[in-house]
């Protein structure tokens, strides 16, 4: 049990305003966490963490206690309500700030940006803290946007103790500034690193758009980009053609282990696996699909074909079969079956007896 809070007039009658203020507190909070919530969402902002809270009666009387006499009315206390949000990057904090300003007053004169106080042991302390009132008038209440780093710093703080009562040894201090320094790098690290990899990300897609695919490693941000070419289409219309069947949409990404494994190693030598085996692909399809009456086929059909006649073309055998099959499909002894019907089909095509 705490020590029991021994207020003054004062502070009772602040007390009393803040009972019957409370309801009103607690609409605030959930009305104001809705509306921010709602607004990072449309903007496409995601952060780790959201949580709001209405002041509980025992921490107001202490701090009444210890500040009453500076505040006139309930009115002046600021913190009544208080809403965190939580970010994985630095830059994110300000962007969460620029949503606030817009559907928020912010009280400009006590809000305070402690990431520019530069002390040395402050590091989780660094929030952002608006004042705030809704738009359309009410309590004011407050919202602290911190990284997930300097929440989880702070909350180790508050565990240890530093920041209590004991009075820590220099050489602890001296620690704990330290290891807040590299916290503090790392958080900053993090968010240039994530724009260097959005500047090389959008590097990647103006030189696929641009058709200078000798310049771009095959990855899965490349493969996807060069997908938004159509570069398959060709091949699967005429495939199609043979039954004049549908074409209906898949991912064609499960394949990329597949192209990784026959050394494809830039986006111009995906065009060129392309531009190689088309015409045996689309022999091996229509030794398939002309005995058959299929009249739907997946999108990624003129890519599966293009593997496997890769393998045949390069005497990869049953085993090269089975592991495409493998890897779109999952392993299972039915991929053995597959296997061997490729074979047996490619038998009588010219391709392979020219090989």
């Amino acid at each position: 049990m705490g020590n029991k809070v021994t207020l003054d007039a004062h502070g009772e009658a602040l007390m009393q305003q803040y009972r019957e203020l409370k309801p009103t507190l607690e609409q605030l909070a959930k009305d104001a966490f809705a509306l921010l919530s709602d607004a990072l969402k449309e903007q496409g902002i995601y952060v780790t963490a959201m949580e709001y809270r209405v002041k509980k009666e025992h921490s107001l009387e202490g701090k009444i206690e210890l500040k009453g006499a500076k505040y006139k009315s309930i009115d002046d206390i600021t913190d009544l309500v208080g809403l965190r949000v939580i970010t994985f990057y630095t830059d994110e904090v300000d962007k969460v700030a620029a949503i606030a300003q817009r559907i928020f007053d912010i009280d400009w004169q006590e809000s305070v940006d402690k990431r520019r106080l530069h002390e040395l042991d402050a590091f989780g302390y660094n929030s952002l803290h608006y004042i705030c009132r809704m738009k359309e008038g009410g309590p004011r209440f407050e919202l602290q946007m911190r990284t997930a780093l300097q929440h989880v710093w702070s909350t180790i703080e508050h565990d240890t103790g530093y920041k209590g009562d004991v009075k820590i040894p220099r050489e602890y201090l001296r620690q704990f500034s330290r290891l807040a320094g590299m916290l503090e790098l790392i958080d900053n690290e993090f968010s240039r690193l994530r724009l260097v990899l959005t500047d090389y990300q959008r590097q990647i897609q103006a030189l696929v758009k641009n058709g200078q695919l000798k310049d771009v490693p095959l990855s899965p941000d490349s493969f996807r980009n060069y997908l938004d070419l159509h570069p398959f289409d060709r091949l699967n219309k005429r495939i199609a053609a043979v039954n004049q069947a549908e074409i209906y949409p898949v991912s064609m990404m499960p394949y990329l282990p597949v192209l990784e494994s026959f050394g494809i190693e830039t986006l111009e030598d995906v065009q060129h696996f392309i531009d190689e085996n088309s015409e045996d692909a689309f022999q091996l399809a229509v030794s398939q699909l002309a005995v058959t009456n299929l009249d739907i086929l997946s999108s990624a059909k003129a890519l599966e074909y293009l593997c496997l006649v890769y393998v045949l073309n390069h005497d990869g055998g049953r085993k090269g079969l089975k592991f495409i099959y493998d890897t779109i499909n999952g392993e299972s002894d039915t991929n053995n079956i597959l296997a061997d019907m490729i074979l047996e089909q490619a038998r009588t095509l010219s391709f392979m007896n020219n090989n």
